[in-house]
């Protein structure tokens, strides 16, 4: 691991302000996706058939509690 952190301290080292900026906005991004990306496999794995409504049954229940 180590090997791996000195690496990337080197790659940093050689990058323009500029692109440095860039590469941090573009793995800011991807951490968010994939931060994601892990809710919604979360929410599918936790999900029951019977958490979901067609529009229809959803539209009923809306009218019904208003």
């Amino acid at each position: 691991m180590n090997l791996l952190r000195l690496r990337i301290h080197h790659l940093i080292e050689q990058l323009a302000d500029q692109e440095l900026d860039l590469v941090w906005n573009t793995i800011y991004n991807l951490h968010c996706d994939f931060y994601i990306l892990e809710a919604i496999q979360e929410v599918k794995r936790s999900q029951q058939p019977w958490d979901t409504l067609t529009h229809e049954e959803a539209t009923q229940l809306l009218i019904a509690n208003s």
